[in-house]
């Protein structure tokens, strides 16, 4: 399951940057015409790169996957693997009401596939694991929920206000998921 993710997610990193056209002019100036562009890779990349790096933090603390597990698994993956069309339509076309709702789509649609396989793994898990002791209440699984969903309905009134929502999650993940650690180091 972890390899066949990484696969995926290199797949995908490799289409985010496949879309980013150079610049049509000879000075580092020019780099502003595709500011647009640039800046919705760079949110995306982060994003992808959150969902790989938890993805890890989360499988250190598993000891058995079933066949619901997997699919949950494929279930993110089909909604990361939307993150380049997402990406290149908001990039292409600017903070306006269409492209920005649908990145909060794919963005919830990966917030709620990862909901999904933390449920999954936990129903294989007795109570006692590790893995039900790192996950917790998963504070930071719900809020991102709930700014993804706040994000989608400011997407039609105020786009802007989505991009900085989902700036707002990023910045909560980009520190790495901390519990996985406390378990897996924890002297008890």
């Amino acid at each position: 399951m972890i390899a066949f993710t990484d696969g995926v997610v290199a797949i995908l990193i490799t289409i985010l940057v496949l879309e980013l056209r150079p610049p049509a002019g000879r000075h580092l100036a020019d780099i502003l015409d595709e500011k647009s562009r640039l800046l919705a890779y760079i949110l995306s990349f982060v994003f992808v790169a959150i969902y790989w790096v938890n993805h890890h933090h989360l499988t250190q603390v598993v000891h058995r996957v079933d066949g619901r597990t997997l699919w949950a698994n494929i279930h993110l993956l089909f909604w990361l693997s939307l993150t380049p069309i997402a990406t290149a339509w908001l990039g292409e076309t600017g903070v306006h009401p269409g492209p920005v709702a649908a990145y909060a789509i794919v963005l919830l649609g990966c917030a709620l596939a990862y909901t999904f396989l933390t449920l999954a793994l936990l129903a294989v898990h007795e109570p006692g694991s590790h893995l039900h002791r790192a996950v917790g209440n998963d504070r930071k699984g719900k809020i991102s929920l709930v700014l993804y969903i706040v994000a989608f309905g400011f997407s039609f009134l105020m786009p802007w206000i989505s991009v900085g929502l989902f700036v707002s999650v990023a910045l909560i993940w980009f520190i790495p998921d901390r519990r996985v650690e406390r378990v897996l180091f924890d002297k008890d």
